[in-house]
């Protein structure tokens, strides 16, 4: 086998690839002017590697793996041009000759002396065959994949990283709440990160601002020409800093605290039978007066002997929460209004409790959000927005039922409960 080179009558350089004989030499391939055009448009890279390995063929794209030129490969072996892909190379061809079958998808990574970056490739095998079937060359085909290679690097990278913080996540889960509560991971991650992060944040700018003008007020001492207005208002700056660092660590102590209080739905209270209608005047007795200060109507009506065997302190909580939620949002403004609240038989197995009220409602987004953790439209009032997300949790996850909400813009808001009179038996278990 040997490489053949001449002119057309165009002008245009011919490159064949012969097998001698002892009769003849027989033309294999020439690299006439179309598929010329065709190695030099192709959008990848393309070659034509004799059985030991030279370079028949080869175009401008593939010349980018090594940096050499097209006339720099033509002739060459792989292990002049490519030294570091030489014996991937070499095993490739045999395997083909071999076995006749093509090598696709083998991926080939370098980097070149004039190129900071690591560049990858595709690269497609497949044997180039006389009529007799004989292989006489192998034709080769790169496509680059950089770009891909570092889409999926990022992606590896983000997806370590978000799975990192789940597994962070999860084990402040089980420290706090002690179950598996919350279904909006990714909202509440946003929820946690806001609360947090902001008035650390705060602290932080504060902090590095304090430090940077006492650096400067040292420097100025050092020197000795220290002004009275210097240290006046140096004593400002610290006392407004502290003041704020104060303020904002406060809020972060806070809302750490209030975090805390997703653990509330699993109190250590034992599970008992009690009379849910009784239970619930008991609880709601303790708002009275914050009601009748606020000339909100209270109002209660259950059927009697609704026996539960469930968790006195869980439902406690839910019922707590809700009258909360009503006097912070319901009726936030110094409204008067009507709060009712009743419970009732569903069927032998079940308990209905509606807790009512005809406040101002809640708009379609906020009902849609209501239950997420952290999310609340008084956070300028202190509300941590995690009331209706602890009763949503201890009602579905502690209780074993199925919670309802509906209002309407200056409509109220109602929400359904229907609770199992036997909790589930899974948290017979105190922990």
């Amino acid at each position: 086998m040997q490489l053949a080179e001449g002119r057309s009558r165009g002008g245009t350089r011919v490159t064949s690839i012969v097998r001698s004989s002892p009769a003849s030499e027989v033309t294999l391939v020439s690299t006439l002017p179309a598929l010329q055009l065709i190695y030099d448009t192709a959008p990848i890279g393309l070659a034509c590697l004799s059985l030991d390995c030279r370079y028949l063929l080869i175009n401008q794209r593939l010349t980018e793996i090594c940096g050499i030129s097209v006339e720099g490969h033509l002739g060459c072996t792989v292990r002049d041009c490519v030294p570091a892909l030489a014996d991937s190379v070499e095993q490739i061809v045999r395997s083909i000759v071999a076995t006749g079958d093509p090598v696709i998808g083998i991926e080939v990574a370098g980097q070149r002396a004039d190129q900071r970056e690591d560049r990858s490739w595709v690269t497609y095998w497949h044997p180039l065959r006389m009529p007799d079937g004989e292989i006489v060359a192998i034709n080769v085909a790169a496509e680059e994949i950089t770009e891909r290679k570092r889409a999926e690097r990022e992606i590896r990278s983000a997806r370590d990283a978000a799975e990192t913080a789940l597994r962070h996540l999860r084990d402040i889960q089980d420290t706090l709440i002690e179950a598996e509560k919350l279904a909006a991971l990714g909202r509440m991650v946003a929820g946690v990160a806001h609360e947090i992060n902001t008035p650390l944040g705060s602290s932080l700018t504060v902090a590095s601002t304090l430090q940077r003008k006492a650096e400067q007020f040292a420097a100025e001492v050092a020197r000795g020409n220290l002004k009275r207005s210097t240290l006046t208002g140096f004593l400002e700056l610290v006392t407004d800093a502290s003041a704020q660092l104060v303020t904002n660590l406060g809020r972060a102590a806070e809302r750490v605290q209030s975090f805390k209080q997703v653990a509330a739905d699993q109190t250590v209270s034992q599970r008992r039978s009690f009379d849910a209608g009784e239970l619930t005047g008991q609880v709601l007795s303790q708002f009275e007066r914050q009601l009748r200060t606020r000339d909100i109507a209270l109002s209660l009506h259950s059927e009697p002997g609704l026996a539960m065997d469930s968790y006195p302190g869980p439902f406690g909580q839910v019922l707590t929460n809700l009258a909360v939620n009503a006097m912070t949002h319901a009726f936030s403004g110094g409204e008067t209004g009507k709060i009712h609240v009743s419970l009732r038989t569903v069927d032998h197995g079940h308990v209905e409790l509606l807790f009512a009220d005809d406040g101002c409602g809640m708009a379609p987004d906020v009902e849609r959000r209501a239950f997420d953790p952290f999310f609340t439209t008084r956070r300028h009032d202190g509300a941590s927005g995690l009331g209706l997300h602890i009763v949503h949790s201890i009602v579905v996850d502690r209780l074993g039922g199925q919670l309802r909400l509906e209002s309407k813009p200056g409509g109220g808001t109602r929400f359904q409960l229907i609770l199992p009179r036997r909790a589930p038996d899974r948290w017979s278990v105190e922990s």
